[in-house]
């Protein structure tokens, strides 16, 4: 089966005391990585998919949780989404090193992140 999701995202107001939380609640490993511009934390969790934390890049928005899922075309995968209704609320960014980010809404209003990795 195609499309996983292969990382999933939170994007809060407070990275601390989300970290501070999560790294209570579970048996997650919290690593500080060199992002650019804003400090991002990769969340390790073993086995399954693991995600990262940082501070919403949305001023005044909630807190939210973005899944991230696998698309062999970032560009045309992106298009399709907004051509079958979707919002574009971030397009085709690259993440240096790593591959290419889009997030969207889908026509209920839920969002998600396409991802596309330089490796795949």
């Amino acid at each position: 089966m195609g499309n996983p999701f292969v990382h999933i995202e939170l994007n809060t107001a407070d990275v601390a005391k989300a970290k501070a939380f999560y790294g209570q609640l579970f048996d997650w490993k919290l690593e500080d990585v060199p992002a650019g511009e804003m400090p991002y934390t990769m969340i390790r969790v073993g086995s399954g998919t693991g995600g990262g934390m940082m501070t919403n890049p949305m001023p005044g928005a909630p807190s939210v949780w973005i899944p991230y899922i696998e698309v062999p075309d970032i560009e045309s995968a992106t298009e399709k989404a907004k051509s079958l209704g979707a919002t574009i609320y971030k397009g085709v960014t690259e993440v240096m090193g790593a591959g290419w980010f889009s997030i969207a809404g889908d026509p209920t209003g839920a969002v998600f992140g396409l991802w596309k990795s330089k490796s795949s």
